[in-house]
């Protein structure tokens, strides 16, 4: 009881935190911020776009508005049905997302109690006492929970009612579903994600091996089963918002060719933006692919080589990953990532950079802000400040990801191999000469 009222106290105060910072004067201000709204999420670009279609006019034929048809469809609705809910309505969905975050965490938790019971004879015997204790299944669970919904970046995301709100919730059902075995629910969240942002098109590979890890098949036909799912949901979805256009498909242009093209150089947390504007424009279409390639093929072959065991693992890093090099990122989309680091709590005490790390999310989250002042308001300041900020923010993530799979390929092998360091019957050193 103590624990079930526990977690409906954090609900309520994160929920109360949410809704009460949207009616402050300060919601305003939130919601324009260069590290929370984007030219993709922005909630002024969305009431733009549901104006224009309530007028009658394209709200693609410009470059105001750049989400998807069914979200246009869904917010026009809200808006002129409910104005007065949008606020919690956004509070509910943002709390749905921590709630099945909980519930992802303690499946993930338990299946890797379970692989760890199945390989118990393989572990070293002084390694024992670093393997998932009863006590795991709770903690790590309401770690993801807390982390999610107390974290400034996730607050702040809801605050501006930017629509990654909405990509969050769906991603996490994906998640969820996989690990349920809820192979067409996984996939038509994934779908919707994928329709509205296109960067969490990766995860259908780590939603494969889950949704064959649970099935306890690892055949062929299981992948491409759930690879043909998403793909006829994907195709579905892009045929919907196309009879909503009146059976155009131009729309496509000012969604995914937004986020692939990079027209909008507007500045953000992303490494896009001051690359582009530097750029002489006979070299623009070599660094777009290069830039893209980075973002969404590059890393996905060798991981799923190295961790195909690991799909939860394996999702987190792709998420990060896409989350760090994507066009047009957010604090929100750092926010979600953050949120499940906590599953990998057994991995900490194998990493080594977490306070610096942690130092530089703290700095540049300060600086940010301050240098953007300093450069649009003071005129004290230039583009190189602020970009400075936001490649420290990227350098900080690259170092926590790489820290996180360093940590894992440690504590395998300690599992395997034991803690002592022993050359020929003698404790091992290393000496300098």
């Amino acid at each position: 009881m103590k624990v079930t009222m526990s977690k409906l106290l954090k609900y309520l105060a994160a929920g109360v935190v949410r809704y009460w910072l949207m009616h402050t004067d300060y919601w305003q201000t939130i919601s324009n911020r260069v590290e929370i709204a984007t030219p993709l999420n922005s909630w002024k670009r969305l009431t733009e776009g549901v104006y224009l279609y309530d007028h009658d006019v394209n709200p693609y034929e410009g470059d105001a508005f750049h989400e998807s048809p069914i979200m246009l469809i869904v917010f026009h609705f809200l808006m002129k049905k409910v104005p007065y809910l949008l606020p919690l309505i956004f509070t509910i969905i943002d709390l749905i997302t921590a709630h099945l975050l909980y519930k992802t965490a303690k499946s993930f938790v338990a299946m890797f109690k379970d692989a760890q019971e199945s390989a118990k004879d393989e572990v070293a015997e002084e390694s024992k006492g670093m393997l998932l204790q009863d006590s795991d299944l709770a903690e790590v669970p309401n770690y993801v929970l807390s982390v999610y919904l107390f974290n400034p970046y996730s607050v702040l995301n809801c605050v501006g009612m930017t629509t990654t709100v909405v990509q969050n919730v769906l991603v996490t059902g994906a998640l969820w579903s996989a690990a349920g075995s809820q192979q067409v629910l996984a996939c038509l969240c994934l779908a919707l994600a994928t329709h509205q942002a296109l960067y969490p098109v990766l995860l259908i590979v780590p939603i494969s091996l889950l949704l064959a890890d649970m099935k306890k098949g690892c055949n062929k036909c299981s992948y491409i089963r759930t690879l043909l799912i998403f793909v006829l949901c994907w195709g579905f979805l892009t045929y919907i918002s196309a009879f909503i256009m009146d059976g155009s498909y131009d729309y496509l242009n000012n969604t995914y060719g937004l986020i692939l093209t990079i027209p909008n150089l507007k500045p953000n947390i992303g490494l896009f933006w001051y690359f582009f504007t530097e750029m002489f424009e006979h070299f623009r279409l070599l660094f777009i692919c290069a830039f893209q390639i980075n973002a969404l093929a590059l890393y996905i072959i060798p991981l799923t080589l190295r961790f195909k065991k690991e799909p939860v693992l394996l999702a987190t890093v792709l998420i990060a990953l896409s989350t760090i090099f994507r066009s047009y990122p957010c604090v929100g989309d750092v926010g979600f990532y953050l949120a499940l680091l906590p599953l990998w709590k057994h991995l900490f005490s194998f990493m080594q950079q977490k306070f610096i790390v942690g130092c530089a999310f703290i700095i540049t989250s300060a600086l940010g802000p301050t240098v953007w002042h300093l450069w649009i308001y003071s005129g004290s300041a230039n583009a190189n400040f602020f970009f400075g900020v936001t490649l420290s923010f990227a350098t900080a993530q690259i170092f926590l990801i790489t820290d996180l799979l360093f940590a894992y390929i440690k504590r395998e092998f300690t599992l395997k191999h034991g803690t002592s360091r022993d050359i020929d019957g003698r404790p091992a050193k290393l000496v300098l000469r």
